[in-house]
């Protein structure tokens, strides 16, 4: 996946997947001005495809794995 280097507002939990409804983690601008969102699944899914359409892809699956700074000793 292509990560925008643009300054974007981050995705919030309130942002959902326009596929299932699930939490956005990947947003695509595209070129006819239009954005979608996607999970990190159909984010995958579709990348292909969506990298032909796509101004700019902004992809944070990566807080998929990060592990919070409060997290206990134990969470980590």
């Amino acid at each position: 996946m292509t990560t925008v280097l643009t300054p974007a507002s981050p995705l919030t939990a309130a942002d959902r997947c326009d596929r299932c409804g699930a939490q956005a983690y990947v947003r695509v601008v595209l070129l006819s001005g239009g954005e979608l969102l996607f999970c990190a699944h159909h984010g995958r899914k579709f990348e292909p495809e969506l990298k032909k359409i796509a101004a700019e892809i902004q992809d944070e699956t990566e807080r998929l794995t990060t592990v919070p700074s409060s997290a206990s000793e134990e969470e980590r």
